[in-house]
């Protein structure tokens, strides 16, 4: 029993090594490859060499320094990918405790119309959503960037199940004693809401530091266009050097994997608990 148990580990743990190593190989390349040169990108692409950093230049940096505004973009889409974590965590959290304690007409309704909005592609409500903005007047401005954004439908889910799994108890004894709703909530709902407070701000984070298709939509104006729209100048301004988009790449994606690595435990235990109970 303990010899065959053993096995199954060894085997498990060797599947997902080789399925860690399969989703690095990407990583790695485009680490290794920033700081190559153009014409060592190209002929180590055939071999093993492409993974060796046999070669230390931070030419390809300075490069990037060089040919766009790297700080402004990469200032931009912080600014607004944390405003959008920071008023996303306050807006979807309070709508999911009032799904999850509170007891009002047509609660239950609500709640599966907002889980079915989860399935909906946002392609399919770019072109509205564009008339909306174009109709406030907010084309080229960080609200169009961020406003759209900050109430998400999943979020609300994740927030709604976490605190399902929370003790009743604790917000009987607190309002008891005289304790308002909202400083229940504060004083000992999101105390206790660490693990899905960090993940959702990392899944948000993520989420719109990637984005791409609506900043390139919503905005023309250099100084608001965020790091990902940014980047594209290194495809449609010749010459294209991919040792320069590999070092652009490189200092927008090694942030996020540090953040992540970070704080996994508690995205762990965020995942965990909100899916415990329906």
């Amino acid at each position: 029993m303990k010899k065959n148990r053993l096995l199954k580990l060894i085997g498990l743990y060797t599947a997902l090594t080789l399925l860690a190593l399969l989703f690095l190989f990407p990583l790695v390349w485009m680490i290794v490859s920033s700081f190559k040169t153009e014409p060592q990108i190209f002929a180590d692409l055939k071999s093993f060499k492409a993974f060796v950093p046999y070669t230390f230049s931070l030419d390809n940096y300075t490069g990037v320094f060089e040919r766009i505004p790297f700080i402004r973009y990469l200032l931009t889409s912080t600014l607004y990918v944390s405003v959008i974590v920071i008023l996303g965590l306050f807006v979807n959290s309070l709508a999911a405790y009032a799904f999850a304690r509170m007891q009002f007409k047509g609660r239950d309704f609500l709640f599966a119309a907002v889980v079915a909005l989860i399935i909906i592609p946002f392609e399919s409500i770019l072109l509205p959503l564009y008339l909306i903005i174009d109709e406030f007047d907010w084309l080229n401005t960080y609200q169009a960037l961020i406003v759209p954004f900050i109430a998400n439908a999943f979020n609300i889910f994740m927030f709604r199940q976490f605190f399902l799994n929370l003790p009743k108890e604790l917000e009987e004894s607190a309002r008891m004693d005289g304790a308002s709703t909202l400083r229940i909530f504060f004083q000992i709902v999101i105390p206790l809401s660490k693990p899905v407070f960090i993940t959702v701000a990392l899944l948000t984070f993520i989420t719109h530091w990637g984005d791409f298709m609506w900043p390139l939509i919503a905005t023309t104006d250099e100084s608001v266009r965020p790091l990902q729209v940014g980047m594209q100048f290194f495809f449609h301004q010749p010459p294209v050097k991919y040792g320069h988009v590999m070092a652009a790449l490189t200092m927008a994606t090694v942030p996020l994997l540090i953040i992540f690595v970070f704080f996994q435990k508690y995205y762990v235990q965020g995942i965990a608990s909100a899916g415990m109970k329906n």
